[in-house]
């Protein structure tokens, strides 16, 4: 199964964003801490070169806080400014002004120079689809001012929020690229939601997950499903999981449709505990 979502919306976004990074200080791009490198979008470096860029690692209450250290090393390691959050508690969105003025210094030594009181620095907000970016924004500004949505595609234009008096920021819908080069990609970004769940397979995305679990988490699946051994076969071990969940139709078969929506659901919901889907070291 091949998994692709490019709106039309998707496309008139990269334009705008191309035409307003003239006016940009910043770039702050919001990655998913459960898949830091899935959920870049590749043109953003293409569409943000010679910009100051921060890195937020968002969701990071969902991720494994072991991996994620991993991440902002590797990051770092690029010269990359990152920082993790958590929008949903508010936890890291306090730094976020700091790093941006930190990160616009120059910009703003060049005004202090020539004598001149320093505008609000201007910072384009970036991510692909149900990263977010909205509850981002919203804590920045401290009042709701965005739209937020648990399913992808919610912001469809662009808009200036100010925050405070020392910083505005440019919000953009969620922009995906037009084809994935790797299908592991697609997987991870319909596991964490950046994809909308009517146009790709449930248990196609649930095989994936549970291959990947088995060789990364044996023991969060052994204990959300009741499993004393992990079988290696792929299909045994749905089955099991299927007998143990009760999703049985006429003759005592498993119904695998409603196991991969379990597995899934468990998933999205967090039932098999902090769990990241991709390391640094891959």
């Amino acid at each position: 199964m091949a998994i692709q979502w490019y709106p039309g919306h998707m496309a008139k976004a990269k334009r705008e964003v191309q035409e307003k990074l003239k006016l940009i200080d910043v770039v702050i791009e919001i990655v998913d801490a459960r898949i830091p490198v899935s959920s870049r979008n590749p043109m953003v470096d293409e569409l943000t070169a010679n910009k100051p860029r921060l890195i937020l690692l968002n969701k990071s209450d969902l991720a494994d806080p072991a991996v994620t250290k991993e991440w902002v090393h590797y990051f770092e390691k690029r010269n990359w400014a990152t920082l993790v959050v958590d929008s949903q508690r508010g936890k890291g969105i306090k730094q976020v002004p700091e790093k941006v003025r930190e990160l616009a210094k120059p910009l703003l030594d060049k005004f202090h120079a020539k004598g001149i009181h320093p505008r609000a620095l201007r910072a384009l907000i970036l991510g692909i689809p149900n990263v977010g970016k909205s509850t981002v924004i919203n804590r920045l500004a401290n009042k709701k001012i965005t739209k937020i949505g648990d399913k992808p595609g919610v912001t469809k234009s662009q808009q200036w929020i100010k925050v405070g008096k020392e910083m505005e920021l440019l919000d953009t819908p969620g922009i995906l690229w037009p084809k994935f080069e790797d299908q592991d990609v697609g997987f991870r970004l319909a596991l964490t939601g950046a994809i909308k769940e009517e146009i790709f397979d449930f248990q196609e995305t649930s095989v994936f997950l549970l291959r990947y679990l088995t060789k990364e988490y044996p023991d969060r699946l052994k204990e959300r499903f009741n499993l004393k051994d992990l079988s290696e076969d792929v299909a045994d071990l749905f089955d099991e999981i299927g007998k143990r969940r009760g999703c049985l139709v006429s003759g005592g078969l498993v119904d695998y449709d409603k196991t991969a929506e379990i597995i899934f659901r468990d998933f999205r919901q967090g039932k098999l505990g902090h769990i990241s889907l991709e390391r640094p070291k891959e």
